[in-house]
């Protein structure tokens, strides 16, 4: 294990974190399978202090407009944690917590805090974020790479019973219209009122549940190697749209589990 990994172990389930890389999952072992796609850019990101897209990078809080990196031309996308240097807080053998100070890009000072609790048969996130001063609009949620197919096998089944899905407009933005849910692919926003839980099945292998109190998730599977299904606090463009004020009273936290099962005889 080098310097820049946290590494969790629990059975036969293995789990690796790289804070200096985003703070993401970069891998998870399940009896020797790899279940998140490899490389830098993958893994389980964080995404925070938004999530998804913010239209054009803009945003105001309190009458103030803010301008935030245009990373995904025309518009800003998953936050600045996943770029950040995170600080190891602790660590044991099965669980561990980090933290990054909020700041520039992001015009507001604050903390966020994430945490990880491994089992051998689950995995508990959560997240925390504080300002140090001044309320600000925010958003968290977890962005995994899921592999499509786990290398034997036939690819992985998505099932989920979402309420509604955020209308998607040619920016790839929400309208603001929700309609009944459409059949994928997708790059679509649900809703789950009762909470995000959906399952995804790797036939005769894995079965692996996401479920989040939160009503929101955004699904996509639009690439052939893998498909992602991210629970977080508000729909994309949230900041404009659903703002959600992190007060120094009034903390913003989120929790997810996943939750598997192997089906191999």
């Amino acid at each position: 294990m080098s310097s820049e990994e946290v590494r969790l172990t629990a059975g036969d389930v293995e789990l690796t974190v790289t804070p200096e890389n985003g703070c993401r999952i970069s891998s998870l072992r399940i009896a020797g399978t790899e279940i998140l796609r490899q490389g830098a850019k993958f893994g389980c990101f964080p995404m925070v202090p938004w999530c998804g897209r913010t239209r054009e990078g803009r945003f105001s809080s309190g009458g103030v407009a803010h301008q935030l990196p245009i990373n995904s031309p025309p518009h800003a996308i998953h936050g600045t944690g996943r770029n950040t240097a995170w600080k190891t807080l602790n660590a044991t053998p099965t669980a561990a917590a980090f933290a990054y100070e909020l700041g520039d890009p992001w015009p507001y000072r604050g903390q966020v805090t994430q945490t990880f609790e491994l089992t051998e048969d689950a995995l508990s996130l959560a997240f925390g974020v504080e300002t140090a001063r001044d309320s600000f609009p925010a958003q968290a949620g977890w962005h995994p790479w899921f592999h499509r197919n786990l290398g034997t096998g036939d690819d992985v089944r998505i099932d989920f019973a979402p309420t509604w899905q955020e209308e998607r407009g040619e920016d790839h933005l929400p309208t603001g219209r929700r309609i009944d849910p459409l059949p994928g692919p997708w790059d679509d926003c649900f809703g789950m009122p009762d909470g995000v839980d959906v399952t995804l099945t790797w036939p005769e292998q894995l079965e692996l549940r996401v479920q989040s109190r939160e009503e929101w998730v955004v699904v996509y599977d639009e690439q052939p190697e893998a498909v992602c299904v991210e629970p977080q606090t508000g729909p994309p463009n949230g900041l404009n749209t659903t703002p959600r004020l992190v007060t120094l009273i009034d903390p913003l936290e989120i929790g997810a589990t996943w939750t598997w099962r192997r089906l191999r005889p």
